[in-house]
């Protein structure tokens, strides 16, 4: 008689220890269009003024406004949804640093998208999605307050996002490869397993 026998399910009260497949979706999705979008602004900023420039100009308010959009959803399934535990040999400090990076992410994913928001109608220029929804005014226009305060808001939010960014990233490929911890394949796509190497 055989005695293989399928590996048990987690019991109800498990932890989980991975990230459900929405989030990770989100979370890839995410990363994927901000990166995107930091790199179609640094090299937006450098262009001439042309029909290029006001198309790529488009395409980067276009993904802004995905942006904002997608962190106020993950936003609100990470408030219904808890993630799963740190590990619980996770040095204190390390959990701190996790928690309070975490945080200024999230502020971040919004307040990159809505300076640029602000930014766009205080100078006058109108903002939609796709060109297909437009978006009404976030403020009045105001051109000193456009370049002297709200330009250079959206332009340092967006390096502190792409420096904390890397950090994150950091962080991940140290847990990965030097503490081999599994923290990163809790957030990786791919077939769900609750076991403590996934």
């Amino acid at each position: 008689m055989s005695t293989d026998m399928p590996a048990p399910s987690p019991a109800a009260g498990a932890p989980r220890l991975r990230y459900d497949p929405f989030a990770i979706a989100l979370h890839w999705l995410l990363a994927v269009l901000i990166v995107g979008s930091f790199g179609v602004g640094l090299y937006m900023t450098g262009l001439p003024f042309s029909p290029l420039r006001l198309k790529v100009y488009n395409w980067h308010k276009w993904a802004g406004v995905t942006i904002l959009a997608l962190s106020a959803l993950r936003l609100l399934w990470r408030l219904g949804h808890r993630p799963p535990a740190l590990p619980a040999d996770m040095p204190g400090l390390q959990k701190a640093g996790s928690r309070i990076s975490h945080t200024l992410m999230y502020l971040l994913f919004f307040a990159v998208p809505l300076s640029g928001w602000a930014y766009s109608s205080a100078m006058g220029m109108p903002v939609s999605w796709f060109g297909v929804l437009a978006l009404p005014d976030f403020m009045a226009v105001d051109h000193d307050l456009a370049e002297a305060v709200l330009q250079p808001l959206h332009r340092n939010c967006a390096f502190a996002l792409a420096g904390i960014t890397l950090l994150h990233v950091a962080a991940a490929l140290k847990h990965h490869w030097i503490d081999r911890d599994g923290l990163l394949k809790r957030m990786w796509p791919g077939p769900r397993q609750e076991s403590a190497g996934s």
